[in-house]
């Protein structure tokens, strides 16, 4: 593989650009891999990417049923932060927003990474308090998180109207080092580099079924074929409870469609990303000049990837009251999202009944800021049975009680 620099665009350039290469390749299946990961979005891809990066386990396959990064991954909002209350949590999500500052250099790929600062508002009393003990539970954390008066979230975001007829700003939890990143640009670096180490990525193929012996797995059957592997990992967000059926068991999961839109591009005026809980809705601004703007999950299970009028009107509405700038704005376009959302708004990172076979989901609204610590976890516990940064994240803990409660934390989306 090449690499990407300032000098292999001059040499391009001089060539008519007829030197690149393709970011990744497109092979025919083998009859069997090492491990299969089912999912090419920014986990799975992830997932294959620190297994040969860590383990030296490149004998890969990675399964997509659509087009690579074409479910979540390329339906979010890109907001990175981990400022969250939980230990387990704060770990995993830190360690993904780490490994976020310096993802472009380890991948030869501009993911463009802004770290452009995330405030939490606090818009009621409650909310006060719910992120001062934050804060508190961040410093412990080695999390780098701060409380802020209502003045200083003013200076920070001066379009923001503090004095709202409903739920005037109270304060704000502040994570300066949280921000964004392209999501087609993670999805599309981590390919690029899992094929060069020798993986296979299988776009348009289909996982039909879930092949065993005993309890064992021993592969998968698809639109392209049988292919049997030695491990499987399972990450298919809104598709979990599917393959999980497959397999002869079922997740403590429930899929809802998670909608967002951005409106036509305006001049910069805001350069971090806000999220209100109370009225539930948060905005930021794209490098190309959108609002990207978006709220909570839709109140019913659904599969759909389509927006309503109804959860534009509400969140929209929400927003204009802290942003009156917002009903002035003509919206582009809009889409939805299938997200797999758990009891305690905590991920399921697990083994499953099936002996060899692991399970990545439940990430609800949040799964974009995750991707590099997830993958860094799941490939560690596919390669090692465990993996201390993913074990409190167990399938288990359902039946034990041992809830990791993020209802606050994930309570507006991602």
């Amino acid at each position: 593989m090449k690499r990407y620099s300032a000098f292999a665009i001059a040499r391009e350039a001089l060539r008519y650009h007829t030197g690149w290469e393709r970011a990744w390749a497109s092979p025919e299946p083998k009859k069997k891999y090492d491990v299969i990961i089912i999912g090419a979005g920014g986990h799975g891809l992830a997932t294959a990417y620190y297994l040969g990066k860590n383990f030296g386990i490149t004998n890969v396959a990675v399964l997509e049923k659509g087009w690579l990064g074409g479910g979540n991954t390329g339906r979010n909002t890109t907001i990175i932060r981990s400022n969250y209350l939980q230990d387990p949590s704060a770990a995993i999500y830190e360690k993904a927003r780490s490994l976020y500052e310096t993802l472009s250099q380890d991948l030869n790929y501009n993911i463009m990474y802004s770290p452009r600062g995330v405030i939490m508002l606090a818009q009621t009393e409650h909310e006060v308090r719910g992120y001062q003990r934050t804060a508190h539970a961040n410093a412990l954390q080695g999390v780098t998180t701060e409380f802020i008066s209502p003045a200083r979230v003013k200076e920070i975001v001066p379009i923001i109207n503090l004095d709202g007829p409903r739920y005037p700003v109270l304060g704000g939890l502040w994570q300066a080092r949280g921000g964004t990143a392209r999501h087609d640009a993670v999805a599309w670096g981590y390919a690029r580099a899992c094929s060069d180490m020798g993986m296979h990525i299988l776009q348009k193929c289909e996982v039909t079924g879930i092949t065993r012996d005993g309890g064992k797995v021993t592969g998968v059957s698809t639109n392209r074929g049988d292919i049997a592997c030695d491990k499987l990992g399972v990450v298919v967000a809104g598709h979990s409870g599917h393959l999980a059926d497959m397999a002869g068991f079922r997740l403590p999961i429930e899929s809802v469609a998670l909608q967002a839109l951005v409106s036509e591009p305006i001049k910069p005026c805001m350069d971090c990303v806000v999220m209100a809980n109370t009225v539930h809705g948060y905005m930021s601004q794209s490098d190309k000049g959108e609002m990207v703007i978006g709220g909570g999950t839709d109140g019913y299970n659904n599969f759909t990837q389509r927006g309503s009028f109804h959860h534009v009107e509400e969140t929209v509405r929400a927003l204009i009251e802290t942003f009156p700038m917002v009903s002035r704005l003509k919206m582009l376009r809009q889409w939805g999202g299938i997200v797999d959302v758990t009891g305690d708004r905590s991920p399921i990172i697990s083994k499953t009944p099936v002996d060899g076979m692991f399970i990545n989901c439940g990430w609800g609204t949040g799964g974009f800021k995750a991707i590099p610590g997830s993958g860094w976890g799941f490939a560690e516990m596919i390669a090692k049975g465990h993996s201390p940064l993913t074990d409190a994240f167990g399938l288990d803990r359902f039946h034990q009680g041992r809830f990791i409660d993020e209802s606050v934390a994930a309570g507006v989306a991602h």
